[in-house]
């Protein structure tokens, strides 16, 4: 049979198992980031090309999109160099309920400005880099170091099977799971 600790002792063994819980986690953290090869970006993205509204194309999922179809992300820039961000979603179907999300974005690397942090509710932020694009900006490839999250943006509603495929094998090669990849429906019948 046990002995009861004293009450003094209670909450110096409650806190040296918090304390250990917490050291746990940031040590498997650390660990899961050290997994990862350091994520390539573009060496150089135009931010003014890259305002404007994309869609997208296929994405890792993810419980803010769950039911989400005819997704768009519209980016403009603002006066004091960040970057608002509205996305949209149509639920369950291209023409369903629509549901949308504003947020505020700033770029964190100016030589190449292809990471930048995302906030959709303050203080919380979450990295979005970009990982290629195209000359003309019409695709991108966007994800962040921990592989957790990954999206394939066009700025038409379809983006064509050969350049789609080259992209996903990227995302694969750079360690993403891409065999999990939903890819969104969109309106307009006739794809590429």
């Amino acid at each position: 049979m046990m002995a009861k600790l004293p009450k003094r002792l209670q909450p110096v063994i409650l806190g040296a198992a918090v304390a250990t819980i917490a050291t746990g986690v940031a040590a498997y953290s650390y660990i899961r980031r050290k997994l990862h090869t350091p994520l390539p970006v573009s060496p150089h993205v135009d931010v003014k090309r890259y305002m404007g509204l994309w869609y997208e194309i296929a994405r890792l999922p993810t419980r803010f999109e769950k039911g989400c179809e005819h997704v768009t992300a519209q980016y403009k820039l603002l006066p004091n160099g960040k970057v608002s961000v509205l996305n949209t979603c149509h639920k369950e179907d291209v023409n369903g309920p629509v549901e949308t999300a504003k947020g505020t974005a700033r770029i964190v690397d100016t030589t190449t400005n292809a990471k930048l942090r995302v906030s959709f509710f303050w203080p919380f932020e979450g990295d979005y880099w970009i990982l290629e694009h195209d000359p003309e900006y019409r695709y991108a490839l966007v994800g962040e170091p921990s592989r957790k999250n990954l999206w394939l943006l066009c700025r038409t509603p379809h983006l064509e099977r050969p350049i789609r495929d080259r992209l996903v094998g990227l995302a694969h090669s750079l360690g993403f799971p891409t065999e999990n990849l939903i890819f969104t429906p969109q309106p307009m019948a006739d794809k590429p």
